[in-house]
């Protein structure tokens, strides 16, 4: 209620034309007295005016009213010839020389305007042929869909970019279509602690079933993201985007079971998953043991 009666009070400041200093605020209603006096001398002296015309000089005044009315039928007769109207003490000159049940009909001609309307169109339909059809100056309707479906394709692909950048450890989902950019991700920032297939070297075997943080597609991802200081890995939050972080997350769960050479001795708790197909599988379908 406070918020709606400052609302209101801010409001009625805003609508009010006082500038808040008196001087000022008289000024302004002195002038605005002014001018109306200014202007109410102004009809009265242009009234006096005319009073002495037209005692003095009648016949301006006559010769004035006679230009107006010209003018006046000036502009109803330009306005008939454009609608295409004629008086009625014409119509006998229009009447057709035959009549049915006693009804006879008026030989009007055509309004100048509809004449106009349908000329124009007329022309307008032959430049359209030309520059669409014959000249191929304009896009046609298939060339306009194909342009505006690149459009939609390029906005399409700004959002998914946009898009990919939402993602955080609750809304993270694997994803295989995401592997081959993960794989040049973990190549890029992941090979000196991890190895170059996963197999672990200074950080654990990515490669096996045991993990220390969880191996779900969201702890996968947490742990890129925040780190692990006291381990010795570092957050990539500051160097990788979220999606450059549920990409190599991807990825991480496709090299699960495959077995590289070299591998470093399990560390952490073995995991279970429902499926052997563990690239079929996403990380939401695991549980812990």
């Amino acid at each position: 209620m406070s918020l709606f009666l400052n609302t209101t009070v801010v409001n009625a400041e805003t609508w009010s034309i006082s500038s808040g200093n008196i001087y000022q605020n008289i000024l302004i209603i002195v002038l605005f007295v002014v001018m109306l006096a200014l202007l109410a001398s102004a009809l009265m002296v242009n009234k006096a005016m005319r009073s002495i015309l037209r005692i003095t000089m009648p016949e301006i005044l006559k010769e004035e009213q006679v230009t107006k009315i010209r003018k006046k039928e000036s502009r109803k007769a330009s306005w008939n010839k454009l609608l295409g109207l004629r008086p009625i003490s014409e119509e006998k000159d229009l009447i057709i020389d035959h009549e049915y049940d006693g009804i006879k009909e008026l030989d009007n001609p055509i309004p100048i305007w509809f004449n106009a309307l349908f000329y124009s169109t007329m022309t307008f339909a032959v430049v359209y042929i030309l520059i669409y059809h014959v000249f191929g100056w304009g896009l046609n309707q298939n060339q306009e869909y194909a342009q505006e479906m690149e459009k939609a394709e390029i906005a399409k692909q700004e959002y998914l970019a946009q898009a990919a950048n939402l993602i955080d450890e609750s809304s993270v989902v694997y994803d295989e279509s995401k592997v081959a950019a993960g794989h040049a991700v973990f190549q890029a920032n992941c090979v000196a602690c991890h190895g170059g297939a996963g197999e672990g070297g200074i950080g654990p075997n990515l490669a096996d079933r045991f993990w220390l943080h969880g191996g779900e597609i969201k702890d996968i991802f947490k742990t890129v993201k925040y780190g692990v200081p006291d381990k010795g890995m570092v957050p990539w939050e500051q160097t990788l985007t979220p999606g450059q972080i549920a990409e190599v997350s991807s990825y991480i769960i496709s090299i699960r079971d495959t077995k590289p050479a070299n591998p470093k001795e399990p560390q952490g708790t073995e995991v279970t998953y429902a499926t052997a197909d563990a690239k079929a599988t996403t990380a939401d379908s695991t549980k812990v043991q």
